[in-house]
């Protein structure tokens, strides 16, 4: 899977620097064309000349080569490379990376990259498990990027512990998976809602949920991660989306949502149906604050037109269907009454008895139930393994 890929293997200022060496040689035997950048902390620990040896490329370290005139362009280079590897990776380049700070070649050739970003870091072990760090790490996270979580072992200070730079065998392993799993839903077109919706009672006022879209969000990257064409309607929230695969559509209301999905849904091959839309909307919208005036307020709801039910009378053959069931009685049997009733292929159950899944955190906890009744437990995982596992999951039905 390597062969022929353009890879910029990324080296900063760490002891680790030279097990870069034996992982350059691993990726060129593996048919790749690796571009080495380094830092200039960098050439302390391991040569340009080692590099360009083993690459049969120039080694680049600055933006301007003063021996031919030339300048280095990390414009250029975010644009030729398929994957960018920093390994090892610093505590100081993964703050530097998380902050947007662009001070030397490598970083602005990070920041400019349009392809898949991996991170091995490397460090002494109380440097690794610092706040700050693992901060920086779940930005870097949160942008995308893969890391790669270093090993336990004898550090260099002497210490034992986690920080050493996972073992370049390993990581040509995890890069020959990473581009198998590129090519999993190539030409599938996914459908992916997230988020909550707002239904207005006045121009200051709503209702609403606690969703705060990050299991969607995390779905949609996973899915783009492994090839598919994603388009994600999303309620109000804060988050971003970093990969150039998915088109993100934001809408409000559980109409608005209704009025982007229900067209969008006709050419796609499976919809995840991720967000908490509100099941009531206000019957009457006041177009001026309602003011406090001493006396209870009585608002009339109305049902919101039901989304994942429509798009299960409307599927079609070959279309998979995922739905989401939040419940806090009862769980698998009334999942199971909504995966049927919905006409759905899948659903992901959340129970607000489990600490740690539901709304508003990085993690959850979720339970699978298909159509033959078949369940699947999880364990409370990050959102971003989770959606793993639902994909897995899904790319086992379609098989």
């Amino acid at each position: 899977m390597l062969k022929g890929k353009h890879i910029i293997l990324g080296i900063t200022g760490s002891i680790a620097a030279y097990k870069a060496a034996l992982l350059a040689r691993l990726l060129v035997k593996e048919g790749a064309e690796v571009q080495v950048v380094m830092t200039a902390l960098a050439k302390e620990f391991i040569t340009p000349l080692t590099m360009a040896t083993l690459t049969k490329k120039p080694i680049l370290v600055d933006f301007y080569n003063p021996e031919n005139g030339d300048w280095n362009s990390h414009v250029d280079l975010g644009l030729w490379a398929d994957l960018m590897l920093i390994a090892p990776a610093t505590a100081n380049t993964i703050g530097k990376m998380a902050s947007g700070i662009a001070d030397n070649l490598l970083l602005t050739t990070y920041l400019s990259a349009k392809c898949p970003v991996v991170v091995a870091p490397a460090m002494d072990l109380d440097m690794y498990r610092h706040s700050a760090t693992q901060r920086n790490l779940a930005v870097l996270r949160s942008f995308g990027n893969v890391i790669i979580e270093p090993e336990d072992g004898e550090l260099a200070s002497g210490l034992t512990g986690k920080g050493r730079m996972e073992e370049p065998e390993n990581i040509v392993r995890l890069l020959e998976r990473y581009f198998t799993a590129q090519a999993e839903f190539a030409g599938k077109k996914v459908l992916i809602t997230a988020g909550p919706t707002y239904e207005k009672i006045d121009p200051v006022r709503f209702i609403g949920n606690y969703s705060t879209g990050k299991m969607g969000f995390a779905l949609a990257e996973e899915f783009a991660r492994r090839g598919a064409e994603v388009v994600l309607v999303a309620g109000p929230v804060t988050l971003t989306t970093g990969h150039p695969s998915i088109r993100r559509v934001d809408v409000e209301s559980a109409a608005e949502m209704y009025a982007e999905v229900i067209p969008a849904a006709a050419d796609c091959d499976i919809i995840v149906s991720c967000a908490a839309v509100a099941d009531f909307t206000p019957e009457e919208k006041a177009v001026s604050k309602i003011k406090r005036e001493g006396k209870n307020l009585c608002l009339k709801l109305q049902p919101t037109q039901d989304i994942a039910a429509e798009l299960g009378k409307r599927k079609k053959e070959g279309q998979l269907l995922v739905g989401f069931a939040l419940e806090t009685d009862d769980e698998q049997c009334n999942a199971f009454q909504k995966l049927k009733k919905k006409n759905l292929d899948l659903i992901v159950l959340n129970s607000l008895k489990d600490e740690g899944a539901g709304f508003g955190g990085d993690t959850n906890k979720v339970t699978m139930i298909d159509r033959r009744e078949h369940i699947q437990e999880y364990a409370l995982k990050s959102k971003r393994e989770v959606a793993c596992d639902i994909v897995g999951r899904v790319k086992n039905l379609l098989s």
